[in-house]
């Protein structure tokens, strides 16, 4: 195996993103053959690695797994406040990680994967990926409120405007919206603006990928098919074998 960044290596073992990993790295919690350590060590897979206190595993067949996160479950590695977590919800063989983030009170599609490439490439708002909602609002939106949600709107909190996005309402106070980008509580931000509640946000589908029959709590693992036009989606190209 070709040396390669540590953080890239993390990421391609499934532990967590490149981000996260240049964070585990910065905070001294990964070591490789029994010292801390650095940003831009390059490692070729045959070190002892530890991130965090957990042995780093060799690189696996790479998996995708679509999950149901239910309302009141924490998206996060660890978070010592919270009496669970997703990955506490998921009992699967790999070690995988998201790819993506739903706020603790929404619900919906999070994909989660032991290749952190795919993970880098889809949480790139640069691309346009494209992610799909519906939305209870606590009141009946105007033709005026969605016309000015969709071509954008500023956001304060943020000192950020949103991109143009796609919103169509299918009943008296409920609205499907498509986003290509994924900015902090997006979509309650947004129609904060407007003066909207939001009583209830769904995540129906991450690029190709649907909710399909998924229950709250569930997961299945995205089929050859289904990984080959997701990495396509994505801007890469598919494993091996897939």
């Amino acid at each position: 195996m070709q040396e390669m960044r540590l953080n890239k290596y993390l990421a391609e073992c499934g532990v967590c993103s490149r981000r996260e990993a240049d964070r585990l790295i910065e905070a001294g919690k990964v070591s490789v053959n029994g010292k801390t350590a650095g940003l831009g060590v390059k490692v070729d897979g045959t070190e002892e690695i530890y991130a965090d206190g957990v042995r780093v595993k060799g690189t696996a067949k790479k998996v995708v797994l679509a999950f149901y996160k239910p309302p009141g479950l924490l998206v996060s590695e660890s978070d010592p406040h919270a009496e669970e977590t997703i990955l506490d919800h998921i009992d699967y063989p790999i070690r995988v990680t998201y790819a993506g983030r739903l706020d603790k009170e929404s619900e919906g599609l999070i994909l989660l994967t032991n290749d952190g490439d795919l993970i880098h490439a889809m949480m790139q708002g640069s691309k346009g990926h494209e992610k799909e909602y519906i939305v209870h609002l606590d009141r009946e939106p105007m033709a005026e409120n969605i016309e000015k949600l969709k071509k954008g709107v500023y956001l304060p909190d943020l000192k950020r405007k949103t991109k143009p996005c796609r919103i169509e309402k299918i009943s008296r106070y409920v609205v499907r919206m498509v986003l290509t980008e994924g900015l902090n509580r997006q979509i309650r931000r947004m129609w904060a603006q407007e003066n909207f509640r939001i009583r209830a946000l769904k995540r129906t589908r991450v690029l190709n990928i649907t909710l399909g029959n998924l229950q709250p709590g569930e997961y299945c693992e995205l089929t050859a098919a289904e990984m080959r036009k997701l990495y396509q989606a994505a801007g890469l190209k598919a494993p091996a074998g897939q």
